[in-house]
């Protein structure tokens, strides 16, 4: 089992930047494929981003690339989500969740086993 807790939302401007955290429990996280997800006012959670349990393979969904990175550490047991250029669309309460299956960047919500409990970004305009 993991326990996930994130970091680093806030408010920013259009055009700004935000690097978003994942700290995660236990000596397993390279065990775990991870991922972010976000989910705006109103609207269904969605896939962002999600790497491997090596970050050697990542996905992006289409409304983020180049512009959005997600990135881990294992030794420091925490995956990463640089956004760049950042959108008031994009404003959002963002999680991070894990994968058993760490093999694999899946985008669909039911592939994960982990959620952590959100961080706001608010983007203004």
């Amino acid at each position: 089992q993991v326990q996930l807790v994130e970091s680093g939302g806030g408010l920013v401007q259009a055009g700004g930047s935000l690097r978003l955290s994942c700290a995660a429990s236990g000596r397993t996280f390279r065990r775990y494929a991870m991922a972010w997800f976000r989910q705006a006012p109103g609207k269904e959670r969605e896939f962002v981003a999600a790497l491997n349990w090596s970050g050697g393979n990542t996905v992006y969904a289409d409304s983020v690339k180049g512009r959005f990175t997600i990135s881990r550490d294992n030794a420091k047991n925490t995956v990463y989500l640089q956004m760049n250029a950042l959108k008031p669309e994009n404003t959002a309460v963002y999680y991070c969740a894990a994968d058993s299956d760490a093999t694999l960047t899946r985008e669909e919500l039911y592939a994960y086993d982990y959620w952590g409990q959100g961080t706001p970004v608010t983007v203004s305009s």
